[in-house]
């Protein structure tokens, strides 16, 4: 059974940083892509970033610029580097997996952003 277990949320003031890491219990290179979506109060989930097998990557036009999405393959661990937040990106940040056709996710980091 695959784990991933997201970390690195917390409070931040507007214009702050934070990075979330999510540690996966298989190799990510065992995923066609891994990625991290948010939840905020109210709203269906979105897509904030993703990235393939191959190194490709994908983001949502309001976090472009803003956010990075990268990995440690060594650590089997995904991380999403976020900047210049803004009140509008709080909401639960989720990570996801996707291997042949089964949808992995993780069990959500909360991240508040107070102006």
């Amino acid at each position: 059974q695959v784990q991933l277990v997201e970390s690195g949320g917390g409070l931040v003031q507007a214009g702050g940083s934070l990075r979330l890491s999510c540690a996966a219990s298989a190799s990510i290179f065992s995923f066609n892509s891994m990625g991290w979506y948010r939840q905020a109060p109210g709203k269906q989930r979105e897509l904030v970033a993703t990235i393939t097998r191959l190194g490709g990557t994908n983001y949502a036009d309001s976090v472009k610029g803003r956010f990075t999405i990268s990995r440690d393959s060594a650590k089997n661990t995904v991380y999403l580097q976020m900047n210049s937040l803004k009140p509008d990106d709080t909401a639960v940040y989720f990570c996801g997996a996707a291997r042949y056709g089964t949808d992995y996710w993780g069990q959500g980091t909360e991240v508040t952003v107070s102006s």
